[in-house]
């Protein structure tokens, strides 16, 4: 865990913005921007883009270990 955002650790449920960090693959990741999509059979779903490059896509009520950004 980062100990410069000043914020613990909390899961969220896909709700998440520009700035936060996302533990990830075992390491902390910061999402540059999210969108939503609906999967083949109709699921909802956010796809995160990474500051560090890449995307990922989660089930929109998985459960995420994030830190919030600073306001």
């Amino acid at each position: 865990m980062s100990k410069d955002t000043g914020a613990s650790p909390t899961k969220l449920a896909a709700l998440v913005a520009p700035g936060d960090r996302i533990g990830y693959e075992g390491v902390w990741r910061t999402v540059k921007a999210t969108t939503t999509d609906i999967g083949a059979m109709g699921g909802l779903f956010v796809r995160i883009t990474w500051e560090e490059g890449g995307t990922e896509r989660f089930r929109a009520g998985d459960e995420l270990v994030t830190e919030r950004a600073k306001a």
